[in-house]
């Protein structure tokens, strides 16, 4: 395919970005900082829609992979107390010489996460949500996909800080429980344990690991994160603009070494 969604995708996050960089006014420093700090937090009460680009390269054969993760986060309130918290993963991936030999493009596997969680910390200051997370078979390429329906229970708890810190962990594990019989039954722990820190300004530099293990197949996969982000006003639209690298501790046989990423967010606080 000579131009696929996530190239498209590329060119323009490396046009907006120089936008940003040149033309964009500041949100309010207030503003700005207090949205950077719900960015922080995976169920704060902040409609979002991030358009997360990766790339990664190092794979057997020189492979090298493009996905963009299409994650809106909707917050619904529930009553006094509570918020129910939609976090979707849509992925449009482009990949070469990643699965075997060739090329694949399509859209991959939806993950849709429901966070349920009080609107108040708790009264040493943690914030916590559970619910259940659920894997979509929704793959237009057999080698994008699992070709299963999956299930299972998801977490976050975190802390914010009046310094500006946020530190916590977001987990799930999901299990297949239907699905195409010739492909291999799911059985999957993703753990994210973050630390942020708040730098004024609508700044934060953030470290993360995105560690997924498969209990199939016995196998960790460990990417590590640095990413520094801001917080930024384009006539009345409040954006966040980020950037970073990742390298894998740990990755299957023939799995990626290094990866870049650059994150565009739509904010739409309240």
């Amino acid at each position: 395919m000579a131009m696929t969604y996530c190239n498209r995708f590329a060119s323009l996050a490396a046009a907006l970005w120089l936008v940003f960089l040149s033309h964009c006014a500041l949100a309010q420093d207030h503003d700005a900082d207090v949205l950077a700090k719900q960015l922080s937090n995976p169920v704060a009460a902040l409609i979002s829609v991030p358009l997360q680009l990766n790339y990664d390269t190092g794979y057997a054969n020189d492979g090298e992979k493009w996905l963009l993760n299409v994650q809106p986060v909707v917050p619904i309130s529930l009553n006094e107390k509570w918020n129910m918290i939609s976090r979707t993963i849509l992925p449009l991936a482009d990949q070469h010489d990643v699965v075997n030999s060739g090329s694949q493009s399509g859209i991959g596997d939806i993950t849709q996460s429901l966070f349920f969680s009080p609107k108040q910390p708790t009264a040493s200051g943690w914030i916590i949500g559970v619910g259940p997370a659920f894997l979509l078979p929704t793959a237009t390429d057999d080698l994008l996909g699992t070709e299963k329906w999956g299930l299972g229970p998801t977490a976050v708890v975190l802390k914010q800080t009046a310094a500006g810190w946020t530190y916590g962990a977001l987990v799930n594990h999901i299990w297949s429980v239907a699905g195409d019989d010739d492909r291999s039954d799911i059985s999957s722990t993703f753990l994210q344990p973050f630390l942020s820190k708040g730098l004024g300004q609508g700044r934060t530099a953030t470290i993360n690991l995105e560690s997924t293990y498969d209990w199939e197949h016995e196998q960790w996969t460990v990417p590590v994160n640095f990413m520094y982000s801001k917080v930024l006003k384009v006539g009345n639209q409040l954006v966040s603009v980020a950037g970073g690298a990742r390298y894998y501790v740990e990755s299957p046989d023939g799995g990626p070494d290094w990866g870049v990423r650059v994150v565009f967010t739509l904010l739409y606080p309240r």
